[in-house]
């Protein structure tokens, strides 16, 4: 069963999201395995992030690489994500 991971990065701007993004993409880390969706949204300075993963072991495996970039860049996590099963995921 899918699960949706929902995360509240503290003062996440655009600029570091795509320092982030291009960290991960470096080191082959992105897209990573069992990642089925992928959503920034929010206001610029407090912008969130909500994924789907087909398990959350897949999601904590990829976190080894996420944390430390997420570290580079200065952005700190406001606590655990809230986490959720999938009931239904369309894709058209």
């Amino acid at each position: 069963m899918s699960v949706l991971f929902r995360f509240q990065p503290g003062g996440l701007t655009r600029e570091k999201y795509d320092q982030i993004n291009r960290d991960l993409e470096q080191s082959g880390a992105w897209p990573p395995p069992g990642l089925q969706l992928h959503v920034l949204f929010g206001d610029e300075g407090d912008l969130r992030v909500s994924e789907i993963w087909e398990s959350e072991e897949q999601q904590r495996t990829f976190s080894e690489h996420l944390l430390p970039a997420l570290e580079r860049a200065g952005v700190q996590l406001s606590g655990q994500p809230d986490v959720f099963e999938v009931h239904e995921l369309q894709q058209p």
